[in-house]
Parts: C-alpha cells; structure tokens; sequence
C-alpha cells in the first residue's frame, strides 16, 4: 500500500534552504510545523542548524537508511540527490523539482534515466514536478503547500500541482478535512492507479477526488478504479480532452468517438463519478465523506422561502429523482405544531420567520418517514434569521440512516451558518441545485454497486475463418476491409448477411445478377470511400438485366468522375433485403481503454442525429440493453404513437456478439456495420453493409 509514502518514519529534505520562500525551506517548515513525528533529515552542503535541526552536509554524514527523500535541489543536481537517498535505501523517493519532460526532450532523457535507477533500487518515485505529499492523520506535511489541512476522509491525487495548492485552499476555506493529498507530476513511475490501489488499503480515506489529464495504462486503471470503487467512492475532473483524434477516423464510430468519449465510457465502467467543474468536484466529494448512502431516490425538501423550495424541487426532477410523497400523519403532525401559514406537503416551507427550533422540528418528522429516502434543507437569509443558530438546529437534528445536505443561500449574513454546518460535519451549498446533483452523484454511485456481477456471454464462432480472414489482409498490408470481407468475418460471428458477390465487369454483373435473383442492390467497392451514396455509389431495387448493366456501367463513370483519386475494385451486387428500422453497431479501438462499442440509428440518420451511445467491450446483456436504453430515440425502436417496435433483444445481442470478436482480435481497429437492418420480433436482423479496420502494422496473430 506504499507505506513508505504514506507513512513513512523518515524523511530526508534534499536542499533544505535557510531562505523563506525557497521551495526546500517551505518542505521543512511544512515537516516541523506540522507535527510529524518521525526524524525529520535536512540535508544541505553547508551544514549548521535550522528549524531546531541539525544539517547534514550529505546523507552519508547522517549515515543511517531512510523511509522518504523529498528532493528540492536544482534539475542539474536531481539526479546526484537520488542517486545519494538510494545509497541511503530510501524506499520512496519525492522529486519536487520542475524542468524535466515537461520542458524539453533533454528533460524527458533525465527523467527516464532517474526513474529507472529507482527502479533498479526497488524504490518508488513520485513526481519529478511534484508538489509534494500531504497525509494528515500521520502529521506528514511534505510538501511545499502554505498550510496543514485539517484531517478529514477525502483523499486527493492531483496531475496538477496548481490544483493542490487551490484544493488545499479550499478545504481550509470550508473547514473540509483532508486524508491525504498526493500530487503525481510527470509520473515517471507512481501513476493515479498506484494511488487509488493505495487508498483502497487506507483505512482513514473515505472518498477519493481527483484531477487527471492522462492515464497510463488504461486497462489497469479500471480494474484498480473498480475494485476500489466497491468499497470508497472515486470523483473525477478531467482534463485535457479535445475531438482531435476523431478527425483521421475511416469510420462513423471513430469519428463520433472524440478524445472524451473513451474516458466516459472507462469511468462509467469502474464506477467513477465524473465531475464537470472544479466545484462540482468537492461538491460531490464533500457529500460522500459527510452522509450515508442514500437508499433511493426520494428527497424530502425543508426551506424557509417558497421561490427556493420552487427550485431545489425543480432541480430534484431533472435530475431524475422523486419528489418524496410525505406521510399523511407526519403532515398533519406538522400542520399542529407550525404556524398555519406553513406549507406541510413537499417542498415542506416553514417560512421566512422560522426560528431554529422550527427547523429542528421539521428535521425530526421529516426524517422518521419512511418514505423519504434524503433531505435538502435551504435557508435564506430573512431579517429574522439566525443563521449560526440554525446551522446548529439542524446538525443536531441529524439523523444516522439518510443523507441530508443543506443549501445556505446567500453571502455574508449566513456566512457564520455555513461555518457552524461544515464543523458539524454537513455538507452546504450556495444553492438548491448544486445539493441536487451533489445527492444524484451519491444515488448514481448507489445504484452502480447494486449492480449484479458483470457475466460475460461467450458466443460460437468460426475463428479459424476469422484468423484467417485478417492473417491474409496483414500479410497483404491492406489495412481496410470493404464490405465483402468485413461480412464474411460477421457471417463467421453468426450474423445474417445477404447473398451476394463482388463483380467487375458488366458481364459478370449481369450473369452474377441472374444467379442472386432480383430484386438487387448494387454498391460501389473502394477502400477509399466510405460514404457510397455521397459520390454515387448505391443502387437499390434493381429488377432486370438491363437495370443491372445500365447501373453498373452508369456508376462506375460517375464514382470515378466523383472520386477520382478512389481505388474501384468493382462492384458488390447483392440481393435486396426486407424494410426494417435502420441502426448502426460500430467500434472504435482507444489506444488506452482498447475497444468502444456504438451503438444508434443507422443509414443517414447516424450523421445527421448523431444520437449514440458507447460502452467499453466487453460487455454483458444489461450493459448492451443499456446501449440502447440511453439513446434518445429509443423510444422509436420501442414502438410509438402506433408504430411498431423492433426486437431489442436481437440488438443487444448483436452489440455482444461484436464485443466478442473486437475482444478476441485485437488486430480490429475499426468496425461499422450500417445499416444493420432490424425487424419485428421473431425477425432476424441482417447486415445490409459493414466495413473493417485494421490496425497497421498489426501481427497478423497475437504471440
């Protein structure tokens, strides 16, 4: 678990400075002024005492192994002062110093060679670039941060060192105790899933919160995040996320799938809440460090002003959540004991004038209704408020079993109310909307460890087919697929794939056309267009010997003067298939996260909607159905307004039976098969076309 990290029993500062302000007298200031209580080190050429310690002019003068360096000497003398802690066996090694791959590719040289002598002396690096490490309940401060937070159970890692510093800022702002604070830097070696594998052991962290830009290694990280996320609640900003890698895709999928698309679908795999802004981030994690689960999704609002109530209970619908149905006797218990003007149903209003105590007495009824499931409570400030005095109302009133988050509207006059409810240890927001999404988050993170255990189907297939399929197109260094290859790997999975065949001249069409029977389709073949109809490449419905040889010779002049730089192999003349509702299946491979299913309508629909889902493969039966689910137009395959619906099942499966294959070859980079045409229950949906990626220079088999 990195005890040596997180609790180690000493600590080296490596360029301890006499000078206020330098980055070596702010760690050792930070070690004594924050109590640690294991042997603070401080090493500096020049000896002599500072702080009430001795210098050491080096760790060899000191002469004894230490647990932690934490290294603040120039970049030029970085590598010295590493090379000088493992001499001295330290097991964890904390480089604050900046100018490394960060700046320049000499940087990035040092660095490399850095990491790999603490590799080979089996010690652990964080940084370089780092601002340090925090861990409250050990009093271990070393990092160069302006203050000690107060110990609490929200643990932080951070890819950004300015961040910690606003966090830190923050937490002492709100009075919000912190476990630990673990700034990662370059990560040359210690990474975000080091982290959270480490705080899973960590038995003071109770929610973990997060800045990331990057992450290592995409298919470690999930398994860390969810193991740990079964137990400890994990809340994610990222960053850094833009469309650009969508702009080289050869397919719908990729291109739909921008740089962000694989991070949300990786989050929502493990279980990580994701956060939009830097307040929503802390406004989440607060709450989970703070309150209990709740056990649904009814919320029970109390406020002293109806324009407020009006929006918390707005902001409740939105985000899916109930507005609970108050019991009867509660109401009219309530209805006894407050003024009559009061509103006793739900948002339960005890007006502008109320007092502490009828806070407390609509928290202590509210709360015994076993129809309430979690409470939001808003003041704002009135002439007669007393907002320390009803802060503390209310946090005595707490009850154990469900959540309650308070929304102290306003500024200064209820500044004190919210100072009194963060040392109570409740969770306040400025307003009704923010508390509503902050107990969404918790319901959310609920309802994902509720989840059954993840069953992956396994499906027969003609592997040896498939194997065979993609070997020969490597060997050949053709990368891409058309539809003739491509539905021969689906016909392999099982899929339904019309009768047809690739034909290159107008007698072949003819003669292949009579064989097929009509009515036909004729498409155009070229690895290099993807989208046939834009350049005149599709034709449907073709009934006779003359409309095939007419179409034939009348598509081949008109793609070639359309798309003149496009290879045309021919055509792909196939028998027509029955109408049915038009829907895409695709995927995408993320170099970091591996393949991203799609999912959403097909044909033309697919660019001009873009109503998509993904989700990372594998995937099981629900996570498939939820696919579809979280498409807007599900409704449309569902059946509306007399229309008939599609079999979803049939879908789901298809969308396992393409996880299974993208699984099980890695060599797939990119897979479209759109339309996939569907049909009514009992139907056999059927691949009307389809288009295959691969990776270059992939191995035509996995060693």
């Amino acid at each position: 678990m990195l005890r040596s990290l997180l609790y180690p029993s000493s600590v080296a500062v490596m360029g301890a400075s006499r000078t206020p302000g330098k980055v070596g007298n702010a760690v050792l200031a930070n070690l004594v002024e924050g109590g640690f209580e294991g042997e603070i080190i401080p090493v500096n050429p020049h000896g002599g005492e500072l702080m009430g310690l001795k210098i050491y002019a080096s760790l060899e003068e000191y002469g004894k192994p230490i647990d932690m360096s934490v290294i603040a000497v120039p970049t030029t003398k970085v590598k010295d002062a590493v090379l000088s802690s493992l001499k001295a066996k330290a097991k964890t090694v904390v480089i604050i110093t900046a100018g490394f791959k960060e700046v320049d590719e000499a940087g990035a040289r040092l660095e490399s060679e850095i990491a790999e002598l603490c590799r080979r002396h089996g010690a652990r690096l964080v940084g370089p670039n780092s601002l340090g490490v925090i861990n409250t309940h050990h009093k271990l401060n070393a990092a160069f941060a302006s203050h000690m937070p107060k110990a609490g159970g929200i643990s932080i890692l951070s890819q950004s060192g300015a961040l910690c510093s606003a966090i830190l800022d923050w937490a002492a702002s709100r009075k919000v105790g912190i476990a630990t604070l673990l700034s990662m830097g370059n990560k040359a070696d210690l990474s975000e899933t080091d982290f959270l594998a480490a705080f899973q052991c960590d038995e003071d962290t109770k929610v973990v919160a997060g800045y990331l830009e990057s992450i290592n290694n995409g298919d470690e990280f999930i398994r860390v995040a969810e193991s740990l996320a079964t137990t400890k609640p994990i809340v994610i900003l990222k960053g850094g996320t833009t469309i650009e890698g969508s702009k080289a895709a050869s397919s719908h999928t990729g291109a739909l799938a921008g740089a962000d698309t694989a991070y949300e679908a990786a989050f929502k795999r493990a279980g990580i809440i994701r956060a939009d802004t830097f307040e929503s981030l802390f406004d989440i994690a607060t709450a989970f460090a703070m309150q209990p689960l709740p056990k649904g999704n009814r919320v029970a609002i109390i406020t002293n002003a109806g324009g407020p109530g009006t929006m918390a209970a707005d902001a409740v619908a939105r985000a899916g959540m109930r507005m609970a149905e108050i019991d009867p006797q509660i109401s009219q218990a309530l209805s006894a004991k407050l003024p009559a003007a009061a509103r006793v149903g739900n948002p339960i209003d005890v007006l502008e004038d109320a007092s502490p105590a009828r806070y407390a007495l609509a928290m202590e009824a509210i709360q015994t209704d076993p129809g309430v499931d979690a409470l939001i409570v808003i003041l704002t400030p009135q002439a007669m408020t007393k907002a320390p005095e009803t802060a503390r109302a209310i946090a005595e009133s707490v009850q154990a079993n469900k959540p309650v988050l308070a929304a102290f509207m306003g500024g200064d006059e209820i500044y004190l109310g919210r100072q009194e409810l963060a040392l109570a240890n409740l969770p306040n927001y400025p307003s009704p909307e923010r508390a509503a999404a902050a107990l969404k988050a918790m319901l959310d993170y609920t309802a994902w460890r509720l989840q059954p255990p993840r069953v992956v189907a396994r499906f027969p297939v003609n592997r040896r087919l498939i194997k065979s399929i993609i070997s020969r197109q490597l060997r050949l260094e053709r990368t891409y697929l058309g539809e003739v290859r491509a539905k021969e790997i689906l016909r392999a999975c099982d899929f339904v794939v019309p009768d047809g065949r690739l034909v290159s001249t107008v007698e072949e069409a003819i003669e292949v056309g009579s064989q097929l029977g009509y009515p036909l389709a004729m498409k155009i073949v070229s690895p290099d267009i993807i989208h046939k109809s834009d350049v005149g490449g599709v034709k449907l419905g073709l009934n006779t010997r003359r409309e095939v040889a007419d179409s034939f010779e009348l598509m081949m002049v008109r793609v070639a003067r359309m798309a003149p730089q496009a290879f045309l192999e021919g055509v792909y003349l196939e028998r027509m298939v029955p109408k049915g509702r038009e829907v895409i299946l695709g995927m995408t491979r993320d170099p970091q996260f591996g393949p991203m299913l799609m999912f959403g309508l097909g044909g033309v629909f697919v660019d001009i909607m873009q109503d998509v889902t993904f989700h990372l493969a594998p995937i099981t039966s629900a996570e498939a159905m939820g696919m579809l689910v979280g498409t807007r137009s599900f409704r449309l395959l569902e059946g509306f307004r007399g229309e008939e619906g599609v079999d979803i099942t049939v879908i789901a499966e298809a969308l396992q039976r393409i996880s299974q294959l993208v699984t099980d070859f890695p060599q797939i980079a990119e897979l479209d098969i759109n339309p996939f045409m569907v049909g009514g229950p009992g139907e056999k949906p059927v691949v009307v076309d389809a288009r295959i990626k691969l990776a270059p220079g992939g191995k035509p088999w996995p060693a």
